[in-house]
């Protein structure tokens, strides 16, 4: 990834809060504690209070109001609350370039967050995905545009252009830097010593049938970005998908159609500040 190195070296990247360092080593660490996590997250107030925000939004549905960050944790459970502090973060790390316009850039990173999650949770176990894995990497494909926005602000014109066909975007962006967003995101997510298999998965998110076999965390990410990027889509747009994907993953067109979420129940990041 020399090139994408040189990349780098032109713009000011994204710096990780110590927290979110901290977390990222807990997530290779299938047993790590309720109260290690919590630790973590209450040295930190603002994120503190960003998740209970999080957790009282509509999209989590608990049965009443959470005051206290321990009570949240031990309502959501540890991998989502984990996956959420990382998420919060993230949108925390990242500085929005000209061109690209927040609102609808967090709505599309959290509605491909949403429909991988969705679509990790139709996989057979033998391709089985974690779907808050699923969840954080499918936020995190897009911040890749981002790191582009600053790095050859001259190109955004043209990765944003409207209209812009699901998935073309990658297409502009390769032309315009020789990399698509998930390339570059997996770099830095290297960087910041992810696992492995969130860095492969970015790898490949923007053409996973470039690897056979196909990685499902990467190839639901891949569908999940493609359905984000027709707002408001119905369980229509299963139409639009990609057949060899969804072939590679073996799901099942019959419960596509009938569990297929609406985006407005999603998580937003952006409503808790």
């Amino acid at each position: 990834m020399s090139d994408i190195a040189d990349l780098f070296k032109t713009v000011a990247l994204p710096v990780m809060p110590e927290v979110g360092l901290a977390l990222i080593n807990t997530l290779d660490q299938p047993r790590t504690s309720l109260d290690k996590i919590q630790s973590l997250i209450t040295h930190d107030a603002t994120l503190s209070a960003k998740l209970l925000a999080l957790a009282n939004s509509a999209a989590f549905g608990l049965p009443r109001r959470v005051e206290t960050l321990e009570h949240a944790v031990k309502l959501v459970g540890l991998s989502r609350i984990r996956t959420m502090a990382l998420s919060a973060c993230l949108h925390n790390a990242f500085a929005m370039p000209e061109g690209i316009e927040s609102t609808g850039f967090w709505r599309h990173s959290t509605d491909c967050a949403g429909y991988a999650q969705w679509l990790a949770t139709g996989l057979e176990a033998r391709l089985a995905v974690d779907s808050h894995n699923a969840w954080l990497v499918g936020l995190m494909l897009r911040l890749g545009e981002l790191i582009i926005g600053h790095a050859r602000p001259e190109a955004m014109a043209e990765i944003e252009k409207t209209p812009c066909a699901p998935g073309e975007r990658w297409q502009r962006e390769r032309a315009a830097v020789g990399f698509d967003e998930g390339e570059i995101m997996a770099e830095l997510a290297r960087q910041w010593n992810f696992p492995s298999n969130y860095v492969h998965a970015l790898l490949l998110a923007c053409a996973p049938l470039a690897e056979k076999p196909i990685t499902p965390l990467a190839a639901v990410v891949h569908l999940g970005s493609l359905l984000a990027d027709q707002p408001d889509a119905n369980a229509g747009a299963i139409e639009t998908l990609p057949v060899p994907v969804m072939d590679a993953l073996a799901l099942k067109y019959g419960w596509m159609k009938s569990t297929f979420p609406e985006s407005a129940g999603f998580i937003n990041l952006t409503q808790a500040g």
